[in-house]
């Protein structure tokens, strides 16, 4: 799908993304490189960086990749030095790596919930905090993926509820801490989303899709590339006065208080 924005936006920028290398993660670092930018993934899986960096390559971009975990401190700062040293100063930050997966708190170890929570927040927290040495100054634009769990309470979903909450009122806070310096930094929050891993697990039947499509107003799930263009805009020059904001993408899936795809996707994960 063609971007409706102008060619060239990022021209000359670089971003880094946690989690870019499949999902909604790679979709974003494959716009920001067919808009100019070079860029750089972080993710776990060396074969899936393989498969993203030829992804993105083809735009004929500058692409690295960096093998290593969002819950390692110190592998996400050497994976932003690197990305400095190659490309120069980073002035997009996408910190999207996220983990999932349906559960009731009884049925949840400690150390279950504490997954969850050290990938999407300790790991948004890592991303952001170590970047900020190599970010450029003013200019630079932090985005965080969240999801509407982080002010709507969610049957089998409490610990990425609280994962997201945290994670939205740490980017609300640096907007404060690093609006000073020029650094912008938002939130952008998908709803269902095509060709999602996370969407597979939550909703893995015909009939669970049907029941959560029936409570979006939109009456469809959304693409990766609508969540693209919108990190692309809060990338972007237009989006130079935005900060601390959050970007709900979701044909208006949160307005509707439902949450019973919930309990049959964490049916389904139970058989």
């Amino acid at each position: 799908m063609a971007s409706i924005f102008r060619e060239g936006l990022l021209q000359g920028k670089v971003a880094f993304v946690t989690g870019g290398s499949s999902g909604i993660g790679l979709r974003m670092a494959e716009r920001f490189a067919e808009q100019g930018a070079s860029v750089a993934i972080l993710g776990r899986k060396p074969d899936k960086l393989a498969s993203a960096s030829a992804a993105v390559g083809k735009s004929g971009a500058k692409v690295l990749t960096h093998a290593a975990d969002v819950r390692d401190y110190d592998a996400v700062r050497a994976a932003l030095q690197a990305t400095r040293d190659a490309f120069g100063e980073i002035d997009i930050l996408v910190a999207g790596a996220a983990g999932n997966f349906p559960a009731a708190v009884l049925d949840m170890s400690a150390n279950a919930f504490k997954a969850v929570i050290d990938i999407d927040l300790l790991g948004t927290f890592h991303a952001c905090r170590a970047a900020y040495d190599f970010l450029r100054k003013p200019g630079a634009s932090v985005i965080a993926i969240s999801a509407s769990h982080a002010w709507q309470p969610i049957p089998y979903q409490a610990h990425v509820c609280a994962g997201k909450a945290g994670i939205d009122l740490l980017i609300k806070t640096l907007a404060i801490e690093w609006g000073p310096s020029g650094v912008r930094c938002n939130l952008l929050t998908p709803g269902p989303t095509e060709d999602t891993e996370g969407m597979s697990r939550l909703t893995p039947t015909p009939e669970s899709r049907e029941q959560l499509t029936k409570h979006i107003p939109l009456r469809r799930y959304g693409t990766k590339d609508e969540l693209a263009d919108l990190a692309l805009f809060l990338s972007s020059d237009a989006a130079g006065y935005i900060t601390g904001g959050t970007f709900v993408c979701d044909g208006g899936s949160s307005l509707s208080r439902s949450s019973g795809h919930m309990e049959t996707a964490a049916q389904h994960s139970r058989r």
